[in-house]
């Protein structure tokens, strides 16, 4: 291994810069702000988890987790995602209240990257889960949730693809006959390789009708009109509930005056495995992969001993930034210049305009070697300098 220059960081980790820090909390708050008025508390999970419970829940591929051994010897990971975690706390600590868990959390995540993939293995995610909601009232919730928080973050152009985990599961058994062959072709959806999924199906050893089916199955792609192409294309019967459950959800939305933002896409699965129904990602405009995803996991917390249903969501902050463009991440602020003999004078003066709520910096005046560059920082700039009532603050 060469040997590591003194600024570099560890492959996918980034610092943030005092601006880009003040545009994350300024959006980081606005998105906790709308999902507190919509009824979530926050809760926090540790960093570091058992790789027996939360490592292997996860759905995360296992070469993605960072592992490490505690002095006991057991391996323990850091999270790699936020939804497990609050599985395991809901299913051990609050299961025992009868009323939904609605909870949110605002963390970092971690999953390691291979060097030529350029992205970052720490990342924040700001989300929601409803624990213990099986309705689809709750999946277009979730959605109307999303879709609100976005708006009031200040993004305008995105849009939310929706997709049903079970229709693609039934659809695919239903004419390949079992699920192994139905993985094998489920990955081509994964990998958004169209073209590689036509020629596998034109391969395979089906009857022309089914054939069609398998490739006409591309096309469930668009507005409301898309359940009912759906509903002519299956036959299986728990796969003509998940479409009428779509068909439920575009009503809820509807009810929530969000439909604009929804496109349906049946062709959309999800690299978290845990999903069992309505799932969805969030696109923006200026950015290349999803800001966000959600959806319905009804089987997770049986992994943690509790089979009951749950539903979520999770923004992620830095592609969130990325798709809202330049931000302004200076927050106005003052600066006293003073001269050492009136030093006392310029601490009591900052603390007054402190206490009124303005940011104010100090700076003695012997310390600065660019009067100008300083002074065009701030908005404001008083100075204290010589004789206290020769020269009185501007």
């Amino acid at each position: 291994m060469s040997r590591l220059f003194m600024f570099e960081k560890p492959l996918g980790m980034r610092d943030t810069l005092p601006d880009l820090y003040e545009t994350k909390h300024h959006v980081r708050s606005v998105l906790e702000d709308e999902m507190k008025r919509w009824g979530f508390q926050f809760i926090e999970t540790p960093t570091l988890e058992y790789y027996e419970t939360v490592g292997t829940a996860s759905a995360i591929l296992d070469q993605q987790l960072f592992k490490l051994l505690d002095q006991e010897g057991h391996t323990l990971v850091l999270r790699p995602d936020m939804t497990a975690p609050i599985a395991r706390v809901a299913a051990s600590k609050l299961l025992k209240e009868k009323l939904p868990n609605r909870l949110a959390y605002s963390a970092n995540v971690f999953r390691a990257q291979q060097r030529e993939g350029g992205r970052p293995a720490e990342f924040e995610q700001v989300g929601v889960e409803c624990i213990g909601d099986e309705t689809v009232s709750a999946d277009g919730e979730m959605i109307a949730l999303a879709i609100s928080s976005l708006k009031k973050a200040g993004l305008k152009n995105f849009q939310l693809s929706v997709g049903h985990a079970k229709f693609v599961q039934e659809l695919f058994i239903e004419i390949l006959g079992n699920e192994e062959r139905a993985r094998e072709l489920t990955r081509f959806l994964y990998e958004k390789n169209y073209v590689g999924y036509r020629e596998h199906v034109k391969g395979l050893p089906l009857s022309s009708i089914d054939t069609q089916r398998l490739l006409s199955f591309l096309e469930l792609r668009g507005g409301s009109e898309v359940i009912g192409m759906a509903l002519e294309l299956i036959e299986n019967g728990k796969g003509k509930e998940a479409v009428l459950e779509l068909q439920e959800l575009w009503d809820v939305v509807q009810d929530f005056e969000e439909g604009s933002f929804i496109k349906f896409d049946l062709t959309l699965v999800s690299h978290m495995s845990y999903y069992t129904g309505i799932l969805f990602e969030v696109y923006a405009g200026k950015v290349g992969f999803p800001i966000g995803n959600g959806g319905r996991y009804d089987g997770l917390l049986e992994k943690f001993g509790k089979s009951i249903g749950a539903t979520g969501f999770a923004l992620n902050l830095d592609r969130l930034l990325e798709a809202l463009g330049q931000l302004d991440g200076n927050i106005p602020a003052a600066c006293i210049l003073f001269s050492p003999e009136r030093r006392k004078e310029a601490y009591q003066l900052a603390s007054e305009r402190r206490a009124s709520g303005e940011r104010v910096v100090l700076q003695d005046i012997s310390g600065v070697k660019n009067l100008d560059a300083c002074t065009n920082k701030f908005s404001d700039v008083a100075f204290l300098i010589g004789k206290a009532g020769k020269e009185p603050a501007q």
